[in-house]
């Protein structure tokens, strides 16, 4: 059982995978929430039959699944259907992270959450113990993103300008990891903070 839950966050293409595979490469269970999110609505789910209520059966496919691309076009020019989608996944994904992440082994576990800062921060995730923040400059970011995505400069910047700020993330963080560099300078912060949570986390007990 895990008391001490890390909550790790940060903008696209920051290198959040890259983190959380090495903290799981120490023995650190990670729970998703992506895959949360995906879990909260499926075939057969509360959260699925939820979403046809409130949207309509159109937004089903023909296998009865959510047709995600069809949930896109429909909230994305409008705001309060898009909060009306939020308001069915969020607390699904925050309550499906708390209690995997407590029944996980080892001396602490972690919760990765794309868009803690645009979902509520500390305020909607009150039992995180602390707040890992992977950060990149703006620059860094744009230029992975053109790289991994295949797209352009503009394209890249709508899809970061789409997230919070750097500034807005940094503003939540109890612990930040600079990922502007290459990828091998991870591991000694992983590893120095694996240490510090592993204390703390025996401290909290």
């Amino acid at each position: 059982m895990s008391d001490f839950i890390v909550g790790i966050t940060g903008g696209v293409a920051s290198g959040k995978s890259e983190v959380t595979r090495r903290f799981q490469a120490l023995g650190i269970f990670v729970a998703d929430a992506d895959l949360a999110a995906r879990e909260a609505v499926a075939p057969g789910s509360p959260g699925l039959a939820e979403l046809v209520e409130q949207f309509g059966p159109g937004m089903l496919a023909a296998d009865g699944s959510l047709d995600r691309a069809a949930m896109r076009r429909h909230v994305f020019a409008d705001e309060a259907a898009r909060r009306r989608l939020e308001a069915v996944i969020h607390p699904r994904v925050r309550a499906a992270l708390r209690e995997t992440c407590a029944a996980a082994p080892g001396p602490y576990a972690m919760a990765a959450i794309p868009l803690l800062a645009e979902g509520g921060g500390r305020e909607a995730y009150p039992w995180l113990s602390r707040i890992l923040v992977v950060d990149a400059h703006v620059d860094v970011q744009r230029a992975r993103v053109m790289e991994r995505d295949r797209v352009d400069a503009e394209l890249a910047q709508r899809m970061i300008a789409a997230q919070a700020t750097r500034e807005q993330r940094l503003t939540i963080a109890d612990d930040i990891i600079v990922n502007d560099g290459p990828l091998d300078r991870l591991d000694a912060h992983v590893a120095a903070l694996d240490r510090r949570y592993r204390a703390l986390a025996g401290a909290s007990v």
